[in-house]
């Protein structure tokens, strides 16, 4: 009898486990893509950012077509595309690529050419491509799911994610980088191929290689250089975002990511990294002693280290607050994330990395966001500053973080002394679970 009843608790862990497959698939069966699919439906845009999702082939036009006809047509509504494509490889080779071969040839069941059309032909660049998602985030290649998959993807308007998804389509469609329909790997190799994206408060990469040494011949001889040559030592007086990140052209970009892109602590000296850091001393001696990269990047790790104790300090003053429940406006009296069961019954404040502040870009109090830009914006400018060699930006951003400290610390203190005050619980209510931004924020995604 007892041997019957151990059966149970392993038939309750089998149930478990299907039924939450079935619910992650429901999760992402909605109009919309990710975990949140239910909670949000696509603009038009979306079609060419997420093609093999939501691209429908238009009906204007019926038939199986030739790549002659798609010429003699395109070439009146649109002659730029047709321009770039008999500029590039593609036309040009022995066996021409043409528009069926990436759009298909029934004009009634076009589509998009994804990473996995251009992988038909390209499979060692794609296979490389796909190669990013084991070293998880962040990551190029799941840089779509980044963004559908986070909170406030459904929390905040449309208008502002699509901002977001312009550049995480990088992960949906290869013309991020080679743009259509040319498709030209020399335009590639440029940096503007990448600061496209990776520029503004969170990736400030533009701004710290423009500022560099590096950058700084870019910007005065880069024009003059030839830019059909591989990216090889030799080739080019001073290294680009490419040179740098993909080892001649290998389309791996995360593969020698020591610090994550800046946003959580990294011990600098385990087995890995210390395997990571001799690769990147090997790119840089292509140009400089051993020596030398080697103490730029102790440099990095050092910088490293003075700004986690300064947004580790912040966390503290911000658990401090949370410990006292004198959060203002307290997490149970603000909007909760529209997809979140456990905020709606079990509100928290959430502080720091790993209890993620990450995705709390919206739907906090005052102090909980000057520590998000703390750790989001002057966290991750010093932290390029340093990767970069722009040691200006390294200053400029450390005293920014001062600065925030200091205003935590002020802000924590007057937190303490009114949290019991009727005004304070009064006001919170009527200022964050209502109003015009509330509203049209949940009427509107």
């Amino acid at each position: 009898m007892r041997s019957r009843y151990m059966w149970i608790p392993l038939i309750l862990v089998i149930i478990a486990i299907v039924a939450g497959f079935q619910y992650i698939d429901w999760r992402q069966s909605g109009t919309g893509a990710g975990l949140y699919s239910h909670d949000w439906s696509p603009d038009p845009i979306q079609r060419y950012w997420d093609p093999v999702n939501f691209y429908k082939a238009p009906d204007t036009i019926q038939g199986v077509l030739e790549m002659a006809q798609c010429i003699q047509c395109h070439e009146a509504i649109t002659p730029g595309i047709v321009n770039d494509w008999k500029a590039s490889r593609h036309s040009q080779a022995t066996e021409a690529v043409t528009c069926p071969d990436c759009h298909g040839s029934d004009h009634e069941q076009l589509h998009l050419p994804t990473p996995e059309v251009c992988g038909s032909c390209h499979t060692k660049q794609h296979t490389e491509f796909l190669d990013e998602a084991r070293h998880g985030f962040p990551s190029h290649v799941l840089a779509m799911d980044r963004a559908v998959d986070a909170p406030h993807f459904v929390d905040k308007p449309k208008a502002e994610v699509q901002s977001c998804v312009q550049c995480h389509s990088v992960a949906t469609k290869c013309d991020s980088c080679h743009t259509r329909h040319r498709f030209s790997a020399a335009e590639a190799r440029r940096s503007e191929a990448c600061i496209t994206c990776h520029s503004g408060p969170p990736h400030p990469d533009d701004e710290t290689y423009f500022s560099s040494a590096h950058g700084q011949i870019y910007l005065q001889e880069g024009d003059e250089w030839d830019w059909s040559k591989p990216l090889q030592k030799g080739n080019y007086k001073a290294p680009t975002c490419a040179y740098c990140h993909m080892d001649e052209g290998r389309h791996q970009v995360t593969e020698k990511s020591m610090w994550k892109f800046g946003i959580k602590e990294i011990n600098p000296n385990t087995s890995s990294n210390k395997v990571l850091r001799e690769r990147w001393v090997k790119r840089c001696t292509d140009c400089h002693e051993p020596q030398q990269a080697r103490q730029w990047l102790k440099e990095l790790d050092l910088e490293r280290k003075s700004a986690w104790k300064k947004l580790y300090s912040a966390e503290s003053i911000l658990r401090s607050v949370r410990f006292n429940d004198a959060f203002f406006p307290a997490a149970g009296d603000r909007p909760t994330y529209p997809s979140s069961t456990w905020d709606r019954y079990f509100p928290r404040e959430r502080i720091g990395f790993y209890e993620g502040q990450a995705s709390a870009f919206y739907n906090v109090s005052p102090i909980e966001r000057d520590y998000f830009e703390m750790w989001y914006f002057e966290n991750l400018g010093a932290y390029k500053g340093a990767a970069h060699g722009d040691k200006s930006m390294v200053t400029k951003n450390h005293e920014a973080m001062d600065n925030s400290l200091q205003q935590i610390k002020q802000h924590a203190e007057t937190l303490l002394k009114r949290k019991d005050t009727e005004a304070d619980k009064t006001t919170n209510k009527k200022l964050w679970l209502e109003g015009e931004y509330t509203e049209f924020n949940r009427e509107n995604n």
